[in-house]
């Protein structure tokens, strides 16, 4: 069993009592916000990855999310830089647009940004994302799924370690971390400590510890979210503001939920 905790802290909430455990198997969550971004810090998670518009894959999150997410957070905060959804070859305003928000996580003092950048030819752009890795030093770098769409994994892998990165949040190319687990254990076997893989993409509870034995990830990725009803008494219910959305409902992320997970990941066998 690799069940190993470091060390306990207690977090207090005005609803929770929870106890963190540091463990060696480490969790970033995908937060939809900055209630998200606190429940993932009771339930224990390393760092947030914190986006908008989960619905696309993740944009980036807006100004005051950013603060507020470093003001009441002591975990890290990576704010995705992606200035909209759909693929990831950006116009030159898009990427000028990429660059501030760059400039403004660095202001903020957060701890890195998840980002990524491709060519026409589904490669990674390594001018483009040279630059952004530049301007985002001395905060770390975390390429994101745009690693995924790559034409060749093994190549994007070479170059992104080239770029400096941290480290690359991927399914293996396929749609779900555990579709993608055997091409996720032979990136970790190729990348040999130069840099982190980090499974993401359908985790949950059915299915982390699986991963984690299958691939022998050291740190995972999910979003640990429930849904959450709206506490709206009147309800008008000839609209929606958008396709396939229900106005009286969201998900958020759920501190009990990243404590089980961190929990049946570090007792994989």
């Amino acid at each position: 069993m690799l069940f190993v905790m470091k060390k306990t802290r207690v977090y207090l909430s005005p609803e929770k009592v929870i106890t963190k455990i540091s463990f060696m198997i480490e969790m970033e969550v995908c937060a939809n916000s900055v209630t998200s971004a606190i429940e993932a810090q009771l339930g224990g998670a390393k760092r947030v990855e914190l986006c908008a518009s989960l619905t696309e894959g993740g944009t980036t999150p807006s100004y005051s999310e950013i603060v507020m997410a470093k003001k009441m957070l002591d975990i890290e905060v990576f704010p995705i830089i992606r200035p909209r959804g759909g693929d990831f070859l950006y116009s030159a305003l898009e990427f000028e647009l990429m660059k501030e928000d760059v400039r403004m996580c660095k202001s903020l003092n957060c701890e890195g940004i998840s980002t990524g950048i491709l060519s026409r030819e589904g490669k990674v752009d390594l001018t483009r994302c040279a630059e952004l890795f530049e301007l985002a030093h001395p905060m770390k770098v975390t390429f994101h799924r745009a690693f995924d769409m790559t034409a060749d994994l093994e190549e994007a892998l070479e170059d992104i370690i080239s770029l400096g990165a941290v480290r690359i949040l991927t399914s293996g190319g396929k749609s779900s971390a555990l579709e993608g687990a055997a091409v996720l254990s032979k990136l970790i076997a190729k990348a040999d400590g130069r840099i982190s893989i980090m499974p993401g993409a359908g985790v949950n509870l059915r299915n982390i510890a699986e991963i984690i034995a299958l691939t022998g990830a050291k740190e995972f990725h999910a979003s640990a979210r429930l849904p959450v009803s709206s506490e709206m008494t009147y309800r008008n219910e000839e609209l929606n503001m958008g396709a396939d959305t229900d106005e009286y409902s969201t998900t958020l992320t759920d501190a009990g939920l990243v404590k089980k997970l961190l929990e049946l990941a570090n007792s994989a066998e």
